[in-house]
């Protein structure tokens, strides 16, 4: 599996992939997910990946190749909606070939992509491409793409992330978010591919390659787990009508509740109430009065 995340701010652009694969707890390997197609001065576009590995590295070996005047390319196209265009006509050129053989051993055909970047004379843009070759762009009301295992640093990115956000809190962010998913997910690995462009600058401006060794990452994952548990040690236990609650302190439960009930079945004998619990009625209603 995987965890790739990508977003679009006004400062820029922030790709971030793991390179864990696997079939299976003892069939793990890596494979990095991110493709870079690079044109300083002319052109910026990356691609991150997620799904089956034979049908990415596939996709990803057409938009490579394919070069030269008789093709589209993503290195020609003039606009970003014509490179993300060559990416679904790639994507559904695999399909094409593969889907069919794939079905008949009950192999899905999963391929995701995130696709962004800048070319020369138009804005940074940013897609999301599916397995059918379709896409959607990111917008100033949704900032960011995931694909993978998304669920588990969705919270943050959705907590944190603003279109003013700047290029490095992006960065920071992306980072909890991807430590989150390995805390949770054993199929998301390192290392990581963690690239920021800045607006304009048409050529790849801040890259690292995130290992085991990596002093921010660790700090990261040190740092944001015990600041959760201190949080998480501050909020206030939940209270109760009959709990004592201090002044200022909400409190849980403020009204008088009661589950929805099974209705009783009349072959089982209903217990009668015990005297403590007898007692705690009896209590509630003389308060009450």
């Amino acid at each position: 599996m995987t965890y790739c995340v990508a977003m679009r701010l006004d400062a820029g652009l922030v790709f971030l992939g793991d390179s864990r694969t696997n079939a299976g707890v003892d069939q793990i390997s890596t494979f990095r997910k991110m493709t870079v197609f690079e044109n300083p001065g002319e052109r910026l576009l990356v691609l991150l990946t997620s799904g089956n590995l034979a049908l990415t590295q596939a996709v990803t070996q057409i938009l490579s190749e394919r070069v030269g005047p008789e093709h589209s390319s993503v290195w020609t196209a003039m606009t970003m909606v014509e490179a993300v265009r060559i990416i679904g006509a790639a994507v559904r050129e695999v399909h094409d070939r593969d889907a069919k053989a794939l079905s008949e051993f009950g192999v899905e055909f999963n391929a995701k992509f995130i696709f962004g970047g800048q070319i020369k004379g138009e804005g940074m843009r940013l897609f999301h491409v599916y397995s059918a070759g379709n896409f959607i762009e990111a917008t100033q009301e949704n900032l960011y793409f995931q694909i993978g295992e998304a669920k588990y640093g969705k919270p943050i990115i959705d907590r944190v992330i603003q279109p003013e956000t700047p290029l490095d809190e992006a960065a920071k962010c992306a980072l909890i978010s991807m430590d989150s998913t390995l805390k949770s997910n054993i199929s998301v690995g390192l290392p990581l591919d963690l690239l920021v462009y800045e607006a304009d600058a048409l050529r790849v401006t801040k890259f690292v390659h995130i290992d085991g060794a990596n002093q921010y990452m660790n700090m990261i994952r040190d740092t944001w787990g015990s600041r959760l548990k201190q949080v998480f040690a501050e909020i206030p236990d939940p209270t109760w009508l009959d709990s004592y609650v201090a002044p200022g302190v909400p409190r849980l439960q403020t009204n008088s509740a009661q589950p929805v009930r099974a209705p009783l079945p009349t072959f089982v004998d209903a217990e009668p109430a015990s005297a403590m619990q007898l007692v705690a009625g009896q209590s509630k209603r003389s308060n009450a009065g």
